[in-house]
């Protein structure tokens, strides 16, 4: 179901896996990631605009070189060479730089970029998703605030900040809920005309290579209005990827179908898999590995003032939330890492104090309340350089510190809120042979998919694309670099980059 109500068919499987035309392009994943690509992949282009000045000279002179050719044909390596910022990614930098020239700065200069809509450029496409438009930002508690700048959130030729005012709201220290991000991804697509393309409520279970000779030519219609005029690539390929998943309808049913598709783009996300500690008793029922928990157990009074500390694992900003959201409600709490809290990797001595005081609390408490030195704030005992050994049936949990210590505390429940993982369980192997270290998980931060910098293709697999945390592109302002190298690469695919 889209956000206008409307319900766009899938392709159900067929009786005898043929009769299927094979589409140029399928997205997994619709969140900001799959939307941007899919805005590009609709033919908006992106050109420099005229008499615009950027603040880098060396970039503004390449920039005036061609100010006629759209960026998606310039040379991408050329463009972004010199470029540094707060990713690794030059493309993601360069798109970044000229959406939000001097932001880093808090410079508040102007896009110098101009988009047109070209849609004789359009490639045709299907962007799969679970949720509405947005992905994982519907999962989220709405009144969560982003770790980003609320205009960091925003997508091409729609300013996040312009929606807000729309809405009539601002933003709280120059940040977002997650509500209203989730609103405004539905509305980005809505606006876009991009909705036709996105069919939501729908699970992959399996892409694999299958030889193209296996599939008929016969045009199958209710996968793209006028797809065999839109796409005209002569780079046809011998093998093609077979995409198959079911389609979840209102009533709860199951509707298998299968895709054909020359290229996908994986673009899932990382928040399917919550990482697991691997300790004895974490299966059982008072442990759990989602901050919904937490908040779940509050409107059943199950924990309160009253009861046994809620034990929280973890020294990122989701057990940071997990603990502004305990001590709201005065729950007690027990907070149990692994690092020093002057660690300089643990993320909040990387943040600003002004721009996230929450944040800067929960450090503090981290520093001032711990089981050997009490300190100001009530219900809260924080333990650094801690592990945890093992959870009881009893639900009390064993500690262990760096000097081989134990300790034991009674709780009410457990989250364990340490990361989360990619589920790529529809592809062989989980994806692991995509990785940079193809002998362990695909992980954001630590072992993303391998890509070329400038096309994000995979280089393990031809005709597979990543995008976002699976690529390493963790923030949103930098995911949409990766949507632009993706769509410059299909575009010279397609012959549909003009001379």
């Amino acid at each position: 179901m889209l956000p206008d109500g409307k319900m766009y068919p899938l392709v159900t499987r067929p009786s005898n896996r043929s009769g299927l035309k094979t589409l140029p392009v399928v997205i997994i994943g619709n969140g900001p990631s799959g939307i941007c690509l899919s805005y590009f992949l609709s033919g908006y282009t992106p050109y420099f605009k005229r008499h615009a000045l950027h603040p880098n000279p060396i970039l503004q002179r390449k920039l005036e070189e061609a100010p006629e050719v759209s960026v998606l044909d310039q040379d991408l390596e050329y463009l972004s060479e010199g470029l540094e910022g707060r990713s690794h990614s030059p493309v993601a930098l360069l798109f970044d730089t000229l959406q939000r020239p001097d932001t880093d700065f808090g410079g508040t200069a102007e896009s110098v970029l101009t988009w047109w809509h070209e849609p004789d450029r359009a490639i045709p496409h299907l962007v799969l998703g679970r949720n509405a438009p947005g992905g994982a930002w519907h999962s989220i508690e709405g009144s969560m605030v982003t770790l980003s700048r609320g205009e960091w959130m925003g997508l091409p030729d729609v300013p996040f900040k312009e929606w807000l005012k729309q809405k009539r709201r601002g933003l709280k220290n120059n940040r977002a809920t997650a509500e209203d991000i989730a609103q405004y991804y539905q509305h980005y697509v809505m606006k876009k005309g991009l909705q036709k393309n996105f069919r939501c409520g729908t699970v992959v279970t399996s892409v694999r290579k299958v030889s193209a000779e296996s599939i008929s030519s016969h045009t199958q219609k209710d996968l793209q209005e006028d797809s065999d005029s839109l796409w005209n690539s002569n780079e046809r390929s011998a093998e093609v990827f077979q995409v198959d998943g079911f389609f979840k309808s209102v009533e709860g049913d199951k509707e298998p179908f299968s895709i054909y598709a020359e290229n996908v783009v994986l673009a899932t996300g990382t928040y399917d898999n919550p990482t697991w500690l691997g300790v004895k008793g974490e299966n059982l029922s008072y442990v759990h590995h989602q901050l919904s928990a937490l908040e779940e157990a509050v409107k059943s009074n199950s924990v309160g003032i009253m009861t046994d500390p809620v034990l929280i694992v973890g020294a990122g900003l989701t057990a940071a939330d997990a603990i502004l959201f305990a001590h709201h409600c005065n729950i007690p709490v027990i907070h149990v890492f692994r690092r020093r809290v002057t660690d300089p990797g643990l993320i909040f001595n990387q943040l600003p104090k002004t721009m996230y005081p929450e944040y800067h609390k929960v450090h503090q408490m981290m520093k001032e309340q711990t089981a050997a030195c009490a300190g100001p704030y009530e219900r809260y005992i924080s333990l650094p350089e801690h592990h945890v050994l093992s959870f009881g049936k009893d639900k009390k949990c064993i500690f262990q510190d760096k000097n081989g210590c134990q300790k034991a505390y009674k709780i009410s429940m457990a989250l364990v809120l340490t990361g989360s993982n990619p589920n790529l369980s529809f592809l062989p192997n989980d994806g692991i042979d995509l990785a940079l270290d193809s002998d362990q998980p695909v992980n954001s931060k630590r072992n993303p998919i391998d890509v070329d910098p400038f096309t994000y293709e995979c280089t393990q697999e031809k005709g597979l694309y990543a995008l976002g945390p699976l690529a390493g592109d963790n923030f949103v302002r930098f995911v949409q670099g990766g949507a632009l190298a993706v769509a410059s690469s299909l575009l010279k695919k397609a012959n549909k980059n003009p001379p």
